[in-house]
Parts: structure tokens; C-alpha cells; sequence
């Protein structure tokens, strides 16, 4: 019969034989990617499946949280409350025995008191007068220490080294240095002949903010020097190499390259330390403890001066207006975050466009 020999058979094999390895082909890549996929989900690889959320795995969890909620339930939010309540009663450890609702009376009495105005002003004083000069030499300090040099880790130790004390301990230590009988300020003054008798620094009203702020100014310069400082060693040198060959001063390269390039980090940097300053009474404590009469009271020594004195609702009240000023400058700091994550992911895909277009390059 016709087709039934050798050849045919041949041919019908060779027709087969495509269709078939093709198919077990396709079915041992479909089994060799389930396999990786498997093996993925179990690894630390891109094709990583995420594990099934169960009851069983939902309580392992709560239970693992449940003994921090319960502590910051109990020693945050719970004296959070009872405080902010307190500032609509009147709590007064001279009578307790009357704590009656007084609804906004607390905040009158704030407002009402001859003592606002002045620690209004001192604490604008207080902020503004510590962060200036606090960037501006931080800065300069940051810009310094980018430089290579012999013992350049030693220099950034003993800057950095003022940030690890505790800022009651430094109010102390300057308290001994501005003292008007013994301090080495006056000492060093006079023997420049600058003064021709001591002065005293904290009891007098025109002088006692000025030595204060003298304390903060040289308390806080590290923390804007090592922000600014970690902001400048992410700038490329090729930046620096391509506006040399441009020939760009270095107030122009300050300005047009060092600046932009940092400017998000420069405003978290003053947020945060503004939020800290406006909410940093240790340091005034450990100095003046407010006075001379009130000229150098904060709104946050205000507010422990009176817890001091036994007025809880006022006290209160003064905290509330603090934790609402506070939250509009925590609202800034979150946008600002914000743009320096988007910043940071657009500047992640230029550099990734880059190095793409390099390649292409580099093959061409």
C-alpha cells in the first residue's frame, strides 16, 4: 500500500516529532518557572510571594504588640488626656477639693496675666535669636570639616562632642562662666580691655537673654553642623569639577550648586530645630530659672514655674496652646519631608536614565 513503507513513516515522524518537543519544551519552562517562583517565595528574590494572613498569624502579631500599646497607652496617652482635661477644671493643689468645670476660664487667665506678653516676646527672641546664628555657623563649620585635612575625624569629634551633654548640665557650666564675681567671661574680658568692671550677666535684665542665647547659639551649632554636614557628602564632586570648568567662583558655586542641592535638608534641619528650641526649657533652668524677673522665662519655664506654684489648670492650659503650636510646625516638617522623598525618587530616576543611556553608549 502507498505510504506505508520506510519513507512514509519518516516523514510522518519528522512532522511529530516539532509539535511534540515543542509542546514538552513549553510544559518544562512552565514547571522550571513555577519551581523558581516556589523557591522565591520562600528566598529574599524578586519573585517573592507574600505569606497568607491568618487569624493564627494575626494574634502572634497583636500579641507581640500588645505589651508596647499597653505602656504607651498608660504612660502617654492616658496622662496626655487627664492633662489636657485638666486645663477646663479648676485644679488647684490649694484646694482640691473644688475641681468643677470652668470651661475656658484657664485660658483667660493666661491671656489675662501681665507675664504673657513679656514671655510671648522672649520666646520669639529665644527661637529665632538661637536659630540664625546656630545655621549660619553650623554651615560654615559643615563646610569646613567637607575639606580634607590631617586629624580631620579628631576636629569632627570634638565638635560633635557638645551634643551628647545634657542641656541642663551645659546651663550649669555656663551659669559658673557668666557669673559676675568669679566667671571666666568677665576674666577674659577684662583682661582684653574690653570691660573695665565685672558684669553681671544673669542679673541683670538687659543682659541676662543675651548670655542665655550665647549658651543655646554654642549648644546647638553641632546638630546643624552634623546635618549639614552629612547633606554635603551626598553632593558629586563632578558638580563641583563641572563649575570649575565653567569658571565659577565659590560664591557662585555656594549659591547655585551647594545650596539648591541641600535646600530640603537645610529646611528639615531649621523645622526640627525649631520645634527642639521652642520646646527646650533645660538649658534656661540650668541658668536663670526664668529671671531676672521673668525676662528670660520661655513659654515652657512659664508653664513649670506655675505647675511649681500649684495651678494644674493653668499649667494645663499653657501646655494645650504649646502642643497646638507645635503640630503646625510638625505640619510643615512632614511636607518638607514629603518633597525630599519625591526629590529623592526623581533624582533616583534621572540617575538611573543616565547610567541607562551610558550603557547604550558604551555598546554603541
Amino acid at each position: 500500500m502507498p505510504g506505508t513503507g520506510p519513507s512514509a513513516t519518516s516523514k510522518a515522524a519528522s512532522k511529530a516529532t516539532p509539535k511534540a518537543g515543542s509542546k514538552a519544551a513549553s510544559k518544562g519552562t512552565r514547571r522550571t518557572r513555577d519551581a523558581v517562583g516556589a523557591q522565591g517565595g520562600r528566598g529574599h528574590g524578586p519573585g517573592r510571594r507574600r505569606r497568607e494572613f491568618t487569624t493564627r498569624r494575626g494574634l502572634l502579631i497583636a500579641g507581640f504588640m500588645a505589651p508596647a500599646a499597653v505602656f504607651v497607652a498608660v504612660f502617654i496617652y492616658y496622662p496626655m488626656v487627664a492633662g489636657s482635661q485638666m486645663a477646663f477644671r479648676n485644679w488647684n493643689l490649694t484646694d482640691l477639693t473644688d475641681t468643677s468645670w470652668v470651661g475656658l476660664k484657664n485660658f483667660r487667665d493666661v491671656f489675662a496675666d501681665p507675664a504673657w506678653a513679656t514671655v510671648l516676646d522672649n520666646t520669639l527672641v529665644w527661637v529665632v535669636g538661637s536659630i540664625v546664628p546656630q545655621l549660619v555657623i553650623g554651615f560654615a563649620i559643615a563646610l569646613w570639616l567637607r575639606r580634607r585635612f590631617p586629624f580631620r575625624g579628631l576636629y569632627q569629634a570634638l565638635i560633635f562632642f557638645p551634643w551628647a551633654i545634657s542641656g541642663f548640665l551645659i546651663g550649669i557650666l555656663f551659669r559658673w562662666m557668666f557669673n559676675s564675681e568669679f566667671g571666666v567671661v568677665n576674666d577674659l574680658l577684662q583682661k582684653a580691655g574690653l570691660i573695665d568692671e565685672p558684669i553681671a550677666w544673669l542679673a541683670d535684665p538687659q543682659t541676662a537673654m543675651t548670655a542665655v542665647l550665647v549658651a543655646n547659639i554654642w549648644y546647638g551649632v553641632t546638630f546643624f553642623a552634623i546635618m549639614i554636614l552629612a547633606a554635603l557628602q551626598s553632593i558629586p564632586d563632578e558638580l563641583y569639577e563641572a563649575a570649575a570648568l565653567d569658571g565659577a567662583g565659590k560664591a557662585r558655586t555656594l549659591f547655585r550648586i551647594t545650596i539648591p542641592y541641600i535646600r530640603t535638608t537645610l529646611a528639615l534641619t531649621v523645622l526640627l530645630r525649631v520645634i527642639w528650641i521652642f520646646n527646650f526649657p533645660d538649658l534656661i533652668f540650668g541658668m536663670t530659672g526664668g529671671g531676672p524677673n521673668n525676662e528670660t522665662h520661655i513659654v515652657t519655664t512659664w508653664m513649670i514655674k506655675i505647675t511649681q506654684q500649684g495651678d494644674y489648670g493653668k499649667a494645663s492650659a499653657i501646655g494645650l496652646l504649646v502642643v497646638a503650636v507645635l503640630l503646625v510646625f510638625a505640619v510643615f516638617f512632614l511636607l518638607a519631608t514629603r518633597e525630599k522623598q519625591a526629590s529623592g525618587r526623581a533624582n533616583s530616576r534621572r540617575g538611573a536614565k543616565g547610567h541607562g543611556a551610558g550603557k547604550r553608549g558604551v555598546k554603541a
